[in-house]
């Protein structure tokens, strides 16, 4: 009798922006949060999640660049040990409360955007996550996807 197994989550790869938002109702569960706080995760070009998995505590209700300027020197040390083909970096704005967007979490949008298009070539995404909820603020870009074998 042949036994089935699941891979670790690592193991599967993401090709699709639902895919990523299922995954970090994985990572997060139960999605519900006391505190601020930022997840990081990275996925090579082939969709596979890097092992390496950072919660930021504490998190201020809006980013400064300094703090969004250090995720810049953490990506660059994951994404080198991920491969020559470029890494996503996907993070998750944790936080207590109802899960509808707010003032601020649009603020960590517009901030992420103003420091990290340039400097990742649009290779980033941001999750909300609160309430019991996960829903995607900035999607994952469509050339992420289509270089990882996913649909737009």
């Amino acid at each position: 009798m042949s036994r089935v197994t699941t891979p670790p989550l690592a193991d599967v790869p993401v090709h699709s922006s639902l895919a990523l938002t299922r995954r970090w109702v994985d990572l997060l569960r139960p999605p519900s949060f006391d505190g601020r706080s930022l997840w990081l995760a990275w996925f090579a070009a082939d969709g596979r999640q890097s092992p390496v998995l950072v919660p930021v505590e504490d998190v201020p209700l809006l980013p400064d660049r300094q703090l969004l300027a250090g995720l810049l020197d953490v990506h660059a040390e994951v994404a080198a040990s991920l491969g020559p083909d470029g890494a996503h970096l996907a993070m998750a704005l944790c936080r207590p409360g109802e899960p509808a967007v707010t003032e601020d979490d649009d603020g960590w949008a517009v901030a992420c955007h103003e420091v990290l298009d340039d400097a990742l070539d649009g290779t980033w995404s941001l999750h909300l996550a609160a309430g019991g909820r996960v829903e995607p603020l900035v999607d994952v870009p469509w050339a992420f996807l289509r270089q990882a074998g996913g649909a737009r």
